[in-house]
């Protein structure tokens, strides 16, 4: 039987999801999390071979998560299924260790079918999504501008900024300068929509 861990935090999507996999010969659910900061400890406790996991969580991101279990359960595969087919998510989630990543709109057969070729060693990515990813680049954006444009996502202030990430005012001005010039916006909050789109935040 593959051990399948599972964390979505839409209660009727994850309810749906364990049935169906559960459906399957080969595969026992045997955690289900609505939130990223319970994914680590549930894989401990009960050691899946294959954790599917969203990307937008409460807690912490789904990608965060796959780069901690890739440490703490080496031997746990992780597939990411998620609603927003995003170039950098793709590309966030392979440097996270993740083994497959697929957009929620396929049938179950083939998320099934995925979830054991993952186990298998290979790497599943939606097609679609992969040639997105090449034809997007990498992201331009450094840690510094992404942490800048990361904690103006409400609204903050450039004074609410500098107090979050620890650096001055001017500093922040500075980054968030240089992440609206590689975004091509006009402003901050443009700037924030447009690094979302492509997943880089």
């Amino acid at each position: 039987m593959i051990r399948l861990l599972l964390a979505e935090d839409q209660g009727m999507m994850r309810g749906a999801l364990a049935l169906l996999l559960g459906l399957e010969e080969d595969i026992e659910v045997v955690a289900q999390v609505a939130a990223g900061d319970e994914i680590v400890p549930a894989a401990l406790e009960t050691r899946p071979d294959v954790a599917l996991l969203d990307i937008e969580l409460p807690g912490r991101s789904g990608l965060d998560a796959a780069a901690d279990l890739r440490r703490r359960c080496p031997d746990c595969r992780v597939l990411i299924l998620t609603t927003f087919g995003r170039p950098g998510y793709l590309r966030r989630a392979m440097e996270a260790g993740a083994a497959g990543f697929l957009v929620k709109d396929g049938p179950v057969e083939e998320l099934a079918a995925a979830v054991r070729r993952v186990l298998a060693g290979e790497t599943v990515i939606d097609p679609a999504l992969a040639a997105a990813a090449l034809s997007a680049g990498p992201n331009p954006l450094t840690r510094r501008e992404i942490d800048v444009l990361s904690a103006a996502v409400d609204g903050a202030t450039v004074a609410d900024i500098a107090v979050k990430v620890h650096l001055s005012e001017s500093t922040v001005r500075n980054y968030l300068s240089a992440a609206i010039g590689k975004t091509g916006t006009r402003n901050r909050m443009e700037a924030v929509r447009a690094a979302r789109r492509q997943g880089w935040l």
